[in-house]
């Protein structure tokens, strides 16, 4: 039915197109970026790197409706040998593994003024999966604004905040983090300012109950959010403060239902020259807390700290330096009602990234925060890292990165280094709509990396990747 569905749509859109008159004209467009409308002039027609709808009707500057269709497609192709653990139940590792995996993602937008509504249709699953189960409604949202900058908007949506580290899309991944929520905000003068709100429910007791238990689209049963930024207008310096107030469902199901609350705060900064200055450099930098109580009721008291520094001394050669602490624990959490032969205590002092990005962050390989370590031990991480970035020819993009990785805390019998991970990455824009990227990544692990992960018994693990990414736009039409 959802697949009828779709090409239904689709055909009608096609439709559509048949009874207008093409005309290519450079306009003023408005995209979404970070919750925010900004207007940004296309580049000139004749730029080999602009994209291009296939129907594009914007003759006139009377015209204030404009409606557009967009299909994001990517497969990409994964090698690996050793690097994930071991299954709970299995004895060793599986060393070897491959297989390709892809996502096709439908956006219709439609725009009027002080109006912005958009529909996004996902399928992500493995090539040869059986069944239609991963179809999903990624975005569906409506946007209210009005010219003083004040804004609503409500359903299910993207949430992308400064480097994404805490809350972010994380597209890497198949479905990627969608969340449904209503934000209210404001924007203007060098100032953003949102509130956000979720409230989610399992849909068989939603008008029986309010508990909202695992098998839903979001970790959380409710959320609250401000983020505030600031941009200096004379001065290429921004900063942002983040609080989250997130409630888990806790208890027994159908017999102690109840909610813990959990909370986060910090602060981001970043400051630029790139846009401004032949030899551009910046310095970036975060600090969050974590407090409250995590689901199973233990007292939480965890933070983490970043700094990052880049510089490009020319257009085509740049270099950084990072380094991410988060903190851990040296023990074992264990659940409120005990498990025989672990030690429990009192504080969790293990960092929860929560809806971050995690991949950009801690190796390209997702050994950290995208899953954990063996018996959710929390030892928390260090990760020092440099990289260069070259873009040799137009359109190309080569980088070489090197972590430098740890636990946060000194452990019994464990020492802290658990590896060392070199990638190396390709991109290359092939026409204005398609983009080819590859990847290989070698994690020297150590002994301390196979008693925490169970990762390969000889410490050395590879991954390999392609991806091809085509993103056109089919339908750009104004009336």
């Amino acid at each position: 039915m959802q697949q009828r569905s779709i090409i239904i749509l689709f055909f009608l859109c096609l439709s559509w197109t048949v009874q207008a008159q093409a005309v290519s004209s450079a306009e003023t467009s408005s995209v979404v970026v970070n919750d925010s409308v900004v207007s940004a002039q296309t580049k000139k027609a004749n730029d080999p790197l602009t994209p291009r709808a296939i129907y594009r009707n914007t003759d006139s500057k009377d015209k204030n409706n404009r409606f557009t269709m967009d299909l994001n497609l990517m497969a990409r192709g994964e090698i690996r040998d050793g690097g994930y653990p071991a299954a709970p139940e299995a004895e060793k590792p599986t060393d070897f593994g491959a297989g390709v995996v892809g996502r096709a993602r439908l956006t219709l937008e439609y725009e009027r003024k002080w109006l912005l509504t958009r529909i996004s249709l996902q399928y992500a699953g493995a090539w040869g999966q059986e069944g239609i189960n991963s179809f999903n409604l990624y975005e569906a949202f409506a946007r209210l604004h009005s010219k003083h900058g004040l804004f609503m908007q409500f359903g299910r949506q993207v949430l992308n905040y400064d480097d994404e580290r805490i809350i972010g899309a994380d597209d890497w991944t198949m479905t990627a983090h969608f969340h449904d929520a209503l934000i209210l905000g404001y924007s203007g003068f060098g100032h953003q300012l949102h509130l956000i709100g979720a409230y989610n429910q399992n849909s068989n007791n939603l008008s029986t109950g309010t508990t909202f238990f695992t098998g839903g689209a979001q970790p959380y049963k409710t959320m609250q959010t401000l983020w505030y930024h600031y941009q200096l207008p004379s001065y290429p310096f921004g900063a942002s403060f983040l609080f989250m107030n997130i409630g888990m469902q806790a208890g027994e199901k159908g017999v102690d239902e109840h909610l813990e609350w959990q909370q986060l705060a910090g602060a981001y900064f970043k400051i630029s020259n790139h846009e401004t200055h032949p030899i551009g450099w910046s310095l970036e930098g975060s600090y969050y807390h974590q407090f409250g109580r995590e689901e199973h009721g233990g007292k939480i008291d965890a933070f983490m700290a970043s700094a990052k520094a880049t510089i490009s001394p020319m257009p085509i050669f740049g270099f950084q330096l990072g380094y991410d602490y988060l903190s851990g624990d040296p023990y074992f959490a264990v659940p409120s009602k005990g498990q025989i032969g672990l030690i429990r205590h009192d504080v969790i002092r293990g960092f929860n990234p929560v809806y971050g990005s995690h991949h950009q962050f801690y190796g390209a390989m997702d050994f950290f925060y995208l899953r954990t370590f063996v018996n959710g031990f929390t030892p928390g991480l260090q990760n020092a890292y440099a990289g260069v970035d070259v873009h040799p020819i137009r359109g190309m993009d080569l980088s070489l990165k090197y972590h430098y990785m740890a636990t946060a805390v000194k452990l019994e019998d464990i020492e802290p280094t658990l590896g060392h991970e070199v990638e190396i990455d390709a991109a290359y824009q092939i026409i204005p709509e398609v983009k080819l990227s590859l990847g290989f990544s070698y994690m020297a692990g150590t002994k301390s990396m196979e008693k925490l992960r169970r990762a390969s018994g000889d410490g050395r693990m590879y991954w390999g990747w392609l991806s091809i990414v085509a993103t056109p736009r089919f339908l750009d039409i104004k009336w």
